[in-house]
């Protein structure tokens, strides 16, 4: 793809940082030469997600660095190693945000383990996934060679889609060098508001605001009360608000859910399903929560994972073990024998030595 020269940009848009690609270059084109499994590693706060790595630590937390930003264009990129929270305060300087409010799992959680993890917040129905805020990408394949997919602008990014595969790939595609992400404005206006509900009534209402047009930007619901938050013109925020009463949403709970310090989120060993909004789902013994307006259900429970997965995908989903899990235990909802295949495939396009976090995902992949 024939990506565009960029243009300098002001000082202001570009932070100080370090560039150590080539280094990180040398230690995959040794690692693929002699066979030796990489742990690829920046803030190390998802450790707990995925299967367990046995390699060498590949750190790619020293390159970091913004690269290019120029906020009337909506598009920042920025070395993987880069802190979010960095990312973060300059956009706020900004006025801007980055959509799918991605989850800050600690100080040291990354650019590069954010779009690694593909996790995103509770803006994720109404904003879209991290994939669909990634405008390019430069990454390490296994042979050492940087690539770029995708561009800068959005209308370099038509074709195969190869940058949007680092989101949710754990780094077993290659090692990210460079995101390119394009961000939103912050609204103008932002409000919570709760309501004393059981599930299903919650659920009702749910549905009957996302089928209007409100302001609504989280939908969650704790076990005991439906929050909304609604974000915004101010004049809609403020309209909307007044429609639904409610109670304030207590201060921090937005946060807290996406820092995943709510309710079972803190709990050692954790289920995350990703259903249908609207799915019904049988009973299961634990502890809920349910954010997305439903669609992604996070359960502490003893219930045996065989059960915990057939009952997600009898309702049209996949239930992911997203902490907690035991030595050699699956993560992720075993793969039928054709997709199974394909990744087997995009795996040996883009690390032929099989050197990047093997078997984090699946096993013997």
């Amino acid at each position: 793809m024939c990506m565009p020269e960029r243009r300098p940009l002001p000082t202001s848009t570009v932070s100080e940082g370090a560039d150590i690609a080539h280094a990180l270059a040398d230690r995959v084109r040794a690692a693929s030469a002699a066979g030796q499994p990489l742990r690829i590693v920046g803030g190390d706060t998802k450790a707990f997600y995925g299967r367990a790595v046995n390699g060498e630590a590949l750190d790619v937390s020293g390159h970091r660095g913004v690269v290019d930003y120029e906020p009337s264009e909506l598009v920042i990129t920025a070395r993987a190693g880069t802190p979010i929270t960095q990312i973060e305060d300059l956009l706020a300087d900004h006025g801007q945000m980055l959509a799918f409010e991605p989850p800050i799992l600690g100080a040291g959680s990354t650019l590069g383990g954010v779009v690694a993890a593909g996790l995103a917040g509770p803006r994720r129905p109404f904003s879209g996934a991290v994939r669909d805020s990634i405008l390019g990408v430069k990454v390490l394949n296994g042979a050492g060679e940087p690539l770029r997919l995708g561009g800068t602008v959005f209308k370099n990014v038509a074709g195969f889609d190869g940058f949007r595969l680092m989101a949710g790939a754990l780094g077993c595609l290659g090692v990210l060098l460079e995101v390119s992400l394009r961000v939103a404005p912050n609204p103008s206006a932002e409000v919570s508001r709760s309501f004393e509900l059981a599930w299903p009534t919650a659920e009702a209402r749910v549905t009957h605001l996302m089928r209007r047009p409100v302001p609504l930007s989280g939908a969650a619901h704790d076990g005991r009360r439906l929050h909304l938050r609604l974000s915004g013109a101010a004049a809609a925020v403020a309209a909307t608000a007044a429609e639904i009463g409610g109670d304030d949403t207590p201060s921090g709970f937005w946060s807290d859910l996406r820092r995943r310090r709510v309710g079972p989120l803190a709990q050692p060993r954790l289920w995350r399903l990703s259903v249908p909004r609207t799915a019904k789902i049988a009973d299961l013994p634990g502890w809920w929560l349910r954010d997305w307006g439903g669609a992604e259900i996070w359960l502490d429970s003893q219930a045996p994972p065989a059960r915990v997965r057939a009952i997600a995908a009898d309702a049209g989903g996949h239930a992911t073990l997203y902490r907690g899990a035991e030595p050699g235990e699956d993560v992720f909802t075993p793969l039928p024998a054709g997709l199974l295949a394909l990744h087997r495939r995009l795996k040996a396009a883009f690390d032929p030595a099989g050197v990047f976090n093997p078997g984090r995902m699946y096993e013997g992949l």
